[in-house]
């Protein structure tokens, strides 16, 4: 490869990795925007508009760099969770707001996940590199392995043995909904990756049409935030993570980002709650206790989501995790352009496009853009940042934004069918996720199992 070639990859990669954390360090502001409903749908837009691959990889990673560091904003500012992976920090916060000091919350929260950040690549890309020469063996059983990581993925969400059950209808369903669709000679992928994904939303909106959903929705008073004042501990823009937080929480920072990048299988949210229970038992006074879990867990949030999506993309190229068969997944799937061949467990995607190198350098190009952007604005301006959302933005307009997207996707790929397939999709995983815990990375595991591991189980019955 010549030089100007490799010049202008890495200019497209830094130019879409920049736009990624600039866009999710925003969308992070949000309380409540849900990393799989936000992140997946831009990054398939990303991929299906012909980004280069360095380009979208870049993308993916700096914006959940960005967002995992500037979702601690209304989490620790305003007392309500900025995503899904947020939630098991909100204890914590809550507890020294009520202490008045959110803002110490907050750079320790943001200060820990930059710090993982960092070790996160390298040591995923590690990782990854020890597991590729078992990649073959596991490309010809993908079959199997995404049976049983389904039912492992369900049975350590928060529904238990009830996910690990309703993985049967939900697998019908969807085989239900693919010979429908193939009677009217279309194919469908994205469509079912993007009902599963806005689920929740979906579920939510069918709520407000319904009388009795609506009455059960309603307040009686507008809720209320308290912000405590800002206060500034550094001189300069760019404050030094590593002086933020003392040496005992950059240590158990850097451990449990270096554990939480080495697994790939398990829940993003039980490895905050279990690491951080264990950093917290291991600490006993109070304040220190609550400023190192945040530290810690906020790391965690941040190495579980780069090691979930790395290390399967680089080692097998197949989506065997709740990151990467969520949020991740246009990176392994986003036909035409991105494919995982349902007979063979063939894969054409990031994995065949780049190399072990660099998927590091432009990884850790990534974490390097997102850490510009989204560290030092956290630190310097949140309090002002947390001010204009809670007053100007309009989460409709958010959630608006986001369903005229995924309608303009699935009509593209399916037309009328495309937004059937959505819809049903939509309701039938958003209602099983808020009454069971099914959540969306189930639901994305039970997705390959249907198209990936039905087929094996009919031919080998015969």
């Amino acid at each position: 490869m010549s030089d100007p070639i490799l010049l202008e990859q890495i200019m497209v990669a830094a130019a879409m990795g920049l736009l990624g954390a600039v866009v999710f360090a925003a969308i992070g502001l949000v309380s409540g925007t849900d990393e799989t409903t936000t992140l997946a749908p831009l990054t398939l837009l990303v991929v299906l508009l012909g980004v280069p691959p360095a380009g979208v990889f870049t993308f993916f990673l700096a914006g959940a760099v960005a967002k995992h560091m500037t979702h601690a904003v209304p989490t620790a500012l305003l007392g309500i969770p900025g995503d899904t992976l947020a939630t098991p920090l909100l204890q914590d916060a809550n507890m020294l707001r009520k202490l008045g000091v959110p803002h110490i919350a907050l750079r320790k929260m943001v200060s820990g996940a930059i710090v993982a950040a960092f070790v996160a690549v390298p040591l995923a890309v590690l990782f990854a590199v020890l597991l590729a020469p078992f990649g073959a063996a596991i490309t010809k059983s993908a079959p199997w392995i995404f049976l049983a990581a389904a039912v492992l993925i369900a049975y350590f969400s928060a529904g238990r043995w009830a996910a690990v059950a309703l993985l049967v209808p939900f697998v019908v369903v969807i085989v239900a909904l693919q010979s429908l669709t193939a009677k009217y000679g279309v194919k469908l992928s994205i469509s079912y990756f993007l009902g599963i994904a806005i689920g929740p939303l979906i579920a939510d909106l069918f709520t407000v049409v319904s009388p009795q959903g609506r009455s059960r929705m309603m307040r009686d008073k507008v809720r209320t935030f308290s912000l405590a004042p800002d206060v500034k501990g550094w001189s300069g823009y760019f404050p030094n993570p590593l002086k933020v937080m003392d040496r005992t929480q950059t240590r158990w920072t850097l451990a449990t980002a270096a554990i939480s990048s080495a697994t790939f299988v398990f829940s993003p949210v039980a490895m905050t709650v279990v690491l951080g229970e264990l950093v917290g038992s291991r600490i006993k006074h109070a304040y220190h206790r609550l400023t190192t879990v945040l530290s810690a867990r906020n790391g965690v949030t941040e190495a579980t989501y780069i090691a979930e999506a790395l290390i399967p993309l680089i080692a097998f190229g197949l989506p065997l995790s709740p990151v990467a068969a969520g949020p991740a997944a246009p990176l392994f799937n986003a036909p035409p352009r991105f494919t995982v061949d349902a007979a063979s467990g063939q894969t054409h995607n990031l994995h065949n496009l780049l190399s072990h190198w660099e998927f590091l350098g432009y990884g850790m190009l990534a974490v390097l853009l997102a850490a510009v952007v989204s560290y030092p604005f956290a630190m310097n301006f949140a309090r002002r940042a947390a001010l204009f959302v809670s007053r100007k933005v309009s989460h409709e307009a958010i959630i608006a934004t986001f369903v005229g997207l995924i309608i303009v996707i699935s009509v593209w790929e399916g037309q009328f069918l495309g937004l059937l397939v959505i819809l049903t999709m939509g309701l039938f995983g958003g209602l099983l996720s808020r009454l069971f815990g099914f959540n969306t990375g189930v639901q994305f595991m039970g997705y390959y199992t249907a198209v990936l591991s039905v087929p094996a189980i009919v031919k080998l019955l015969g």
